[in-house]
């Protein structure tokens, strides 16, 4: 039934594979090995799925390795029907995790961390934002607090977040003259969930 949905048996065994392993990468003779398909099956899934976005390939001592892409548009629900032993009502609750006027759960979490003064939400924790960063904290941040906050929404979304961590004299100053990784991270579409000084405007 889920090789017809999804199109072919080593497709379905691909995504198994791939989704219960986030970080790992593999090359073909590995998959092949792991899966017990054939290597030009999976050859030709793989460049399906590199040609989708969910998975991405790098190269290293002259093999090319291949891992799930955690930022796939689709890399939850897709996890919440493939991942072994994943918490699916979980997971899918992390695609709605939307900021809609009042703190999301995420938000509250953030807006608790000792010393932060500025937050920002963007990349996959904001819907429709081209973002790399997910979020950036300014402040004397607390790492302890910062690590289990983290640790919490990675376990909610189910896969890896990233961060960045400024201290507020250095963010003033990239803002100030317009350094291109603040800039790109504001223009692009985010939520504000902490600025304690209203360095930026509200939206």
């Amino acid at each position: 039934m889920i090789d017809a949905l999804f199109g072919s048996k080593t497709r379905v065994k691909l995504l198994y594979l791939f989704l219960n392993s986030p970080n790992q990468p593999y090359f073909v003779r590995e998959i092949t090995r792991k899966i017990d398909e054939q290597i030009n099956s999976v050859r030709r899934e793989l460049s399906n799925m590199l040609e989708v976005g969910i998975i991405t390939s790098t190269s290293s001592e002259n093999k090319l390795y291949y891992e799930v892409n955690q930022r796939y548009e689709f890399y939850v629900p897709l996890r919440a029907i493939f991942g072994e032993g994943v918490d699916s009502t979980s997971l899918l609750q992390g695609v709605s995790s939307e900021i809609d006027g009042g703190l999301s759960d995420y938000a509250q979490i953030v807006k608790d961390i000792p010393g932060v003064r500025l937050a920002v939400f963007a990349g996959m924790l904001v819907k429709g934002s081209g973002s790399s960063v997910d979020v950036l904290l300014v402040g004397d941040v607390s790492k302890a607090k910062l690590k289990t906050a983290i640790a919490h929404i990675e376990k909610q979304e189910g896969r890896d977040i990233n961060y960045t961590v400024l201290s507020y004299d250095e963010f003033y100053y990239r803002l100030s003259v317009r350094d291109s990784f603040i800039s790109r991270l504001i223009s692009a579409k985010s939520e504000i969930v902490v600025d304690v000084d209203n360095i930026l405007n509200q939206k």
